[in-house]
């Protein structure tokens, strides 16, 4: 189920946690409703995720009482690092939330709900919450199990809102949506899809096989700091330090796939590479391959490795992140969606993993 993007004054918008960017022409617009297979098994519900998307609304919490309900079960332990959105000056911390819906509110645009402990900022409570686009509270349901993040203003704590909500159990399976996601999980068999690299070269993921692939998601013309080049950052990091240690180095491989076929060519995406390898010899991409699919296999290898692209009537995007780990075997070891995951955790998996094979 489509749903329109709301036009928004500036002051009331805060920045948006996935981004937005000039987009390939030709993409339809993903739904606000996303499926993805969960591997949790919840007694008396569906084993299904949900994703919902929509336009982003700043709503401030007015009543009194409320404000002095959370303050009171707030910080209760040092706050954890947590992800402040798309932009490093962002008036929003995030927090991840979980839980079961109590109560759907359509006419105030509230979603109650039961909610597990968020280390440093809260205890388990039953609270009403705002949501970013109240169109999707017609698609939740009561006893619904719920993942969210919980954008919280850093001037006013009582000023929040939840955002990037994840049905991950249902209690009444009785809607589908139009494009059905696949979250990868440890096991599952990855395709092998064909891509055209940075030397135009066409490179299938199975030609990895005997390797572990490391693959991610990027476009080269990113604005955002904290997305695409992060993740090519600490991809160029990873890289390093693979290449320290031969024996890892010759059983590890790096994939960055881009999404954006009508700008990303392979002497642009070549020229990127380079500026993060500090290098544009052949040799440089030995073990560093910088590729794009087609449209049609970009469709495909999104809703496999779970990332959510989705085109605006102005021509922006917006999309998720996701990496992943896949063994020698081509079986998923590791996914790591976002952009939360650090080079010392999948350097130590990559290693690990490889070291087990």
């Amino acid at each position: 189920m489509a749903r329109a993007a709301r036009s928004l004054d500036a002051t009331a918008r805060p920045p948006p946690r996935s981004h937005a960017s000039n987009c390939v022409e030709g993409f339809s617009p993903i739904p606000a409703l996303y499926l993805a297979r969960s591997r949790r098994a919840t007694a008396g519900a569906a084993e299904c995720a949900w994703l919902y998307t929509g336009g982003v609304k700043r709503i401030a919490f007015s009543s009194a009482v409320l404000a002095a309900f959370l303050l009171a079960g707030c910080h209760s332990s040092p706050r954890p690092a947590a992800s402040s959105g798309s932009d490093a000056n962002s008036a929003y911390t995030t927090y991840k939330l979980r839980g079961k819906i109590v109560g759907v509110n359509s006419a105030t645009g509230e979603l109650t709900v039961a909610n597990e402990n968020i280390p440093g900022f809260m205890d388990a409570m039953t609270m009403p919450y705002n949501v970013k686009d109240p169109a999707v509270l017609s698609d939740l349901h009561p006893g619904d199990t719920i993942t969210a993040d919980l954008m919280v203003s850093k001037q006013d704590e009582s000023n929040m809102y939840l955002d990037h909500i994840v049905v991950v159990a249902q209690a009444k399976p009785d809607y589908k949506p139009t494009v059905i996601y696949h979250v990868p999980a440890p096991g599952d068999v990855a395709p092998n899809f064909a891509l055209l690299n940075q030397n135009g070269r066409t490179i299938h993921l199975d030609q990895f096989r005997g390797k572990q692939l490391l693959i991610t998601f990027i476009y080269t013309r990113c604005p955002l700091p904290n997305f695409c080049p992060l993740v090519t950052h600490n991809f160029a990091i990873l890289n390093e330090r693979i290449a320290a240690d031969p024996a890892l180095s010759a059983k590890t491989h790096l994939l960055s796939v881009s999404f954006d076929p009508d700008h990303d060519t392979p002497a642009r995406l070549r020229a990127y590479g380079a500026e993060y390898i500090g290098s544009d010899a052949k040799s440089a991409f030995a073990h560093w391959d910088f590729a794009v699919p087609s449209k049609e296999v970009l469709h495909e290898m999104a809703q496999y490795f779970d990332v959510g692209l989705s085109q605006a009537a102005d021509g922006t995007i917006t999309h998720t992140l996701s990496t992943t780990l896949i063994g020698a075997d081509g079986k998923v070891e590791h996914f790591y969606p976002g952009n939360d995951w650090t080079v010392d955790q999948v350097f130590a998996d990559v290693k690990q993993d490889a070291n087990r094979g």
